[in-house]
């Protein structure tokens, strides 16, 4: 394995995801998921979309709440692009994420294939436990007494959470699907911001993932054959505007994604709890 410069993600070699993969090593990459959060498998090649899916099973069933593009190679493959006859277009540029937040149990795991590489068209993911940790003492207190919720105000989750399976803290955001917060949710003395509060803790939250020059960002390159494995719930990441750069200008782009079904519901962290 080789280590990234930013606090989060190894690149994975001598494995091809095509051939078939003991139990031995499927079981060691799935404990490393968590502890890595992204695991960058290089040279693989093209992967089919039906060994895409099964190798997204390892990790539970499958959830495809997505739109099905007509170039689509399987059902549960998302298929993105920079022109839209070849996927849809403009995803993931509504701002930072995690997959599902909208979702009662948002997904666990996001699985990423380049199938057409770009000259320019970055990924950015960031590492939530570090993004929490990294917060003034004033503003961890201000979040961990946010809840939020969707435009459609169905499912409300804490904002600051305990990651269900590491522990540690980690968010439950969508800084362009957000509704609004409501502060004290678990109190009596819930209250839910206005339009003007909501924009400036979306900006807030922009401003720490983005301060001091994204040192806690890692911006992933892609390259030919490139398979991404994420702990979708302690990655927060967003696709870079050159993503949507023309076909002329960059070459065509052309990525698959599965999303793994949701295991657990947001959970307040113990810090919250006391």
């Amino acid at each position: 394995m080789q280590y990234n410069p930013a606090p989060i993600g190894v690149e994975v070699r001598g494995i091809d995801l095509k051939q078939h993969v003991p139990d031995q090593i499927i079981q060691q990459i799935k404990k490393d998921v968590h502890k890595h959060r992204l695991l960058i498998f290089k040279n693989q090649g093209i992967i089919s979309a039906d060994r895409h899916v099964e190798i997204s099973r390892w990790f539970g069933e499958l959830e495809s709440t997505f739109y099905k593009h007509p170039k689509s190679p399987h059902p549960d493959v998302f298929r993105v692009s920079n022109c839209e006859e070849e996927g849809c277009t403009n995803v993931g540029r509504t701002g930072w994420h995690i997959d599902g937040s909208f979702m009662e149990k948002p997904f666990s795991y996001a699985l990423y294939h380049m199938v057409a590489v770009p000259k320019n068209g970055n990924t950015a993911f960031v590492p939530l436990k570090e993004l929490v940790e990294s917060l003034s003492e004033e503003t961890r207190v201000q979040w961990e007494r946010l809840w939020r919720t969707d435009h459609h105000y169905q499912v409300i989750h804490p904002l600051i959470y305990q990651h269900p399976v590491t522990g540690d803290p980690t968010l439950c955001f969508h800084l362009g699907m957000t509704g609004c917060f409501i502060l004290d949710y678990d109190t009596k003395n819930a209250k839910r911001t206005n339009r003007r509060e909501t924009h400036q803790i979306l900006q807030e939250m922009f401003e720490e993932i983005t301060k001091n020059n994204n040192r806690l960002v890692y911006s992933h390159k892609w390259e030919v054959g490139d398979f991404i494995i994420s702990d979708n719930l302690a990655v927060g990441h967003e696709a870079t505007p050159e993503t949507q750069l023309s076909v002329e200008e960059v070459g065509l782009r052309v990525l698959h994604r599965t999303t793994v079904a949701g295991k657990w519901t947001p959970v307040k962290s113990r810090k919250t709890e006391q």
